[in-house]
C-alpha cells in the first residue's frame, strides 16, 4: 500500500498519514527516534527509496528515523491487514505441516478437490488472494488442528485504542 502524503501534528503528537482512501494517525511515540519539544522534526517526506510505502523523518538533533505503512497499519489495526497477516501466519503453518506430512502431494490435492494450480496458490505466503477457510481445509487434510481464540481486550489495551 503506497503512501500518498505524510504530515506533522504537533497538537496530536501525530504524523497524519494518507493513503488511496484513508487517512490514519501514527504517533511520534512509536517512532524511533521519538520527536520530542526538545528535539522537533525539521524535515519529513515519503520515502521514494522505501518504495513509497514508508517515510522517513529528520530531528533537529539530526537524528533520522523511517515508519513503514505496515506500522500504521498494525498500529491502527486495520482488518484487511490483519486478515493478511493471519494468512501469512496459517501459510507458514502449512508449509512447514507440508513437509511433516506423510501423504503426497498428489494425495492432498485430491482430498482438497481442487487443482494443483490452486494447491500451489495456497502455499504462496505472498498470494493475499486466497481465503482463511481454503487455508483452515488446508490446515485440516494436513492433519492440523486449528484453535481460534476470541477474548475481550484488557483495559489497558482499550485505553490505547
Amino acid at each position: 500500500m503506497k503512501i500518498r502524503s505524510v504530515r506533522q501534528n504537533n497538537h496530536k503528537r501525530a504524523f497524519e498519514v494518507t493513503m488511496w482512501r484513508e487517512q490514519l494517525l501514527f504517533p511520534y511515540a512509536k517512532a524511533d527516534p521519538t520527536p520530542t519539544h526538545e528535539d522537533p522534526i525539521v524535515e519529513l517526506f515519503v520515502d521514494d527509496e522505501l518504495g513509497r510505502e514508508g517515510f522517513t523523518f529528520r530531528l533537529a538533533s539530526g537524528r533520522e528515523g523511517s515508519v513503514h505503512v505496515e506500522q500504521v497499519l498494525e498500529y491502527n489495526q486495520d482488518p484487511r491487514y490483519l486478515r493478511d497477516l493471519l494468512l501469512y501466519r496459517l501459510t507458514l503453518e502449512a508449509e512447514s505441516a507440508l513437509e511433516e506430512c506423510p501423504l503426497s502431494k498428489r494425495e492432498i490435492i485430491r482430498r482438497l478437490g481442487t487443482s494443483p494450480a490452486q494447491f500451489y496458490r495456497l502455499l504462496d505466503p505472498t498470494n493475499h488472494r486466497k481465503s482463511v477457510d481454503s487455508m483452515l481445509s488446508l490446515l485440516q487434510v494436513l492433519d492440523r488442528e486449528v484453535d481460534l481464540v476470541v477474548r475481550a481486550k484488557s483495559r489497558e489495551a482499550r485505553l490505547r485504542s
